[in-house]
């Protein structure tokens, strides 16, 4: 009963079933999108952060409403968003919305590595940002969930 037991429960974990990133639909203001389960949420002055429970990587998340009357065009938004921000952003879709994201990465006084991808989206009436942080050493764990919260991303209706 034990082996059987203890098969079953290696089985699930090589399945995946259980993982500490595994994703369940979330609502920040009017968006929703997918974050892992397992980490922990706060909402502190405007602001939704996740972090993961290793503390190893995190990301925000920050709603906005656009200010213009009846809203804009949708890739008139990104564009003031993104002239706002600089440049290096890769332009892409999301939600069937327009989107932008960006890589980079930085180096403590340490000589440790942070990577920051950013992400941003705006359907016109909706404005939205995604800061991704986490230790470079942990890109392959992270980077995956990363990319699978961006794109989960959804216009409320």
């Amino acid at each position: 009963m034990i082996a059987r037991a203890a098969l079953l429960l290696t089985a699930s974990l090589l399945l995946g079933a259980g993982s500490a990133d595994e994703l369940t639909e979330v609502t920040v203001g009017a968006i929703k999108l997918k974050a892992p389960a397992a980490w922990q949420r706060r909402d502190v002055e405007g602001t939704t952060r996740f972090a993961a429970p290793s503390g190893e990587g995190y990301f925000d998340v920050d709603v906005g409403q656009v200010q213009r009357k009846g809203g804009m065009p949708a890739d008139e938004c990104l564009k003031k968003i993104l002239a706002g921000l600089g440049k290096g952003y890769a332009r892409t879709k999301v939600g069937g919305q327009p989107a932008a994201s960006k890589e980079t990465v930085d180096t403590d006084e340490a000589g440790k590595r942070f990577v920051t991808r950013t992400y941003v989206g705006c359907n016109g009436t909706t404005t939205w940002s995604i800061g991704f942080h986490m230790v470079e050493e942990k890109r392959d764990r992270f980077a995956p969930v990363a990319d699978q919260v961006f794109r989960s991303v959804e216009y409320q209706k």
